[in-house]
């Protein structure tokens, strides 16, 4: 079982920038693909961004590609969300999760956490 606790959640002022971060605990998750996903209020969880286990390959939703950037350190069990020139409506909780096989379901998630973008 892989634990996930997201950070560096927060308020920024639209043009801004924060960088999220997702720590594993439990089995090692760097044969996992791991991926970000956000809620706005009265929305439905929307797909962000993946990355493959090396690292090699990420895919983004069409409405953050150019401003952000997902990136992975196996060594230190940690998946990273760099967000830049945010925007108001990038306001969500955020929430990072994993899958064994980038053929099935996300089946492990963390708890989320409060990015807020003021404009």
């Amino acid at each position: 079982q892989v634990r996930l606790v997201e950070s560096g959640g927060g308020l920024v002022k639209a043009g801004g920038s924060l960088r999220l971060s997702c720590a594993a605990s439990g089995r090692t998750f760097s044969n996992d693909e791991m991926g970000w996903f956000r809620q706005a209020p009265g929305k439905e969880r929307q797909f962000v961004a993946s990355i493959r286990w090396s690292g090699s390959m990420t895919y983004y939703t069409d409405s953050v590609k150019g401003r952000f950037t997902t990136s992975r350190d196996n060594a230190k069990n940690t998946v990273y969300l760099e967000m830049n020139n945010l925007k108001p409506e990038d306001t969500a909780v955020y929430y990072c999760a994993g899958r064994r096989s980038s053929l099935g379901s996300y089946d492990y998630w963390g708890q989320g956490t409060q990015v807020t973008v003021s404009s």
